[in-house]
């Protein structure tokens, strides 16, 4: 009996200490021990090309045509969406002298993560159009 309440005691102490290290609430502690809020979207975007992270991308989360909330990547190419609704979403990142990239169908669940890395290629302004010549005929 005394080894049972024992045993149990130390369950009790062992899950208090887990519940405090992780706490239910969506934040995790960081390297310093403070608490952040957990992202429900995140990732990071790099230049195709290079693999260089891209800085001051423009992402814009759109739920049924609806702009939700805009914001930028850091200088390691780094993004986080936080405090999204659950839904489906429409991701759209913007970058001068970059093409355009959407990513549609993302589904954004309650409590839980998606991360969503992104390349994008340069846009060197450069067109091909057909040329006039190729619809004459040759005699």
């Amino acid at each position: 009996m005394r080894i049972k309440n024992l045993l149990l005691a130390l369950i009790t102490v062992l899950g208090v200490t887990a519940a405090k290290a992780y706490p239910g609430n969506g934040t995790e502690p960081d390297a310093r021990g403070s608490n952040k809020r957990v992202n429900e979207i995140n990732g990071t975007v790099v230049n195709a090309t290079t693999k260089k992270p891209l800085e001051n991308v423009s992402i814009s989360a759109y739920e049924t045509s609806k702009k939700e909330k805009v914001i930028l990547t850091d200088s390691e190419g780094n993004y986080g969406f936080d405090e999204l609704k659950p839904g489906i979403y429409k991701f759209v990142f913007e970058k001068p002298g970059f093409k355009r990239v959407t990513k549609d169908k993302v589904v954004i669940k309650t409590d839980e993560q998606f991360l969503m890395n992104i390349e994008m290629i340069e846009d060197n302004g450069t067109h091909l159009y057909p040329s006039p010549f190729h619809f004459m005929e040759m005699d």
